[in-house]
């Protein structure tokens, strides 16, 4: 969970560099486009700013902000594959995992996606350049990573309450564990019991003994007939 948290958090880092330089990235898209005689339709996949910078970017300067966003898609999407791997997952993890391989699949279509509060990366945009042409490419970046942390959240709440929940069994357990068992102290009070009611009647036979009257003899008396 550590390396996931500073992985994404090494990617959000150039994500707020490359943010910063938003401006050139939208005229980087704007020369490419102008480049591949593809100025009508918006730009709504990963593989489209690809295809731009692979086969019509003759700018340096242009070439390497294109490579910038792409080399983040790519980050993103090997950390969704090691955030499979470190925790079992469930239907909110799960849920956030799949919404954003969804978005970083290359040719999934952005148009409709839109980054809103905290993030200003659309109100950055023109009118025109918000609904139509970059709204969904520059909305990309921070819908999933704040997506990713999202995962990274509830995966730490939930692995510490899994801890702390075993952490209790395992005392109750041990309590448990210190108590006699009932059946052998039972099975020896029995035994007590038993040995007291043997001394109890031993005492009480010496004391019948030891104070038991004499039986008193008849006089004598001599042979013959009496009366």
């Amino acid at each position: 969970m550590n390396e996931v948290e500073e992985t994404l958090t090494k990617i959000e880092q150039n994500y707020r560099l490359f943010q910063q330089q938003q401006f050139s990235f939208i005229r980087a898209l704007e020369h490419t486009r102008k480049e591949s005689h593809d100025t009508m339709r918006p730009v709504s996949s990963i593989v489209q700013v690809q295809c731009y910078k692979d086969h019509h970017c003759y700018n340096s300067t242009d070439r390497r902000i294109l490579t910038m966003f792409i080399s983040i898609c790519n980050d993103l999407r090997n950390l969704c594959h090691k955030m499979e791997t470190v925790h079992p997952g469930d239907s909110v993890t799960n849920g956030l995992l799949e919404k954003c391989k969804v978005l970083l699949n290359d040719s999934n279509d952005l148009t409709a996606i839109r980054a809103t509060y905290p993030h200003a990366v659309v109100n950055y945009l023109s009118l025109e350049e918000a609904r139509h042409r970059y709204g969904g490419v520059v909305s990309l970046l921070p819908i999933v990573i704040d997506s990713m942390w999202e995962w990274v959240t509830y995966s730490k709440r939930h692995m510490l309450y899994v801890v702390s929940r075993g952490h209790d069994m395992s005392k109750r357990e041990t309590l448990t564990s210190q108590k006699p068992p009932v059946k052998h102290f039972a099975a020896q009070t029995s035994i007590s019991n038993k040995k007291n009611v043997q001394l109890q009647e031993k005492d009480f036979k010496k004391f019948l003994a030891a104070n038991q009257c004499p039986k008193q003899k008849a006089p004598w008396k001599p042979p013959g007939k009496h009366p």
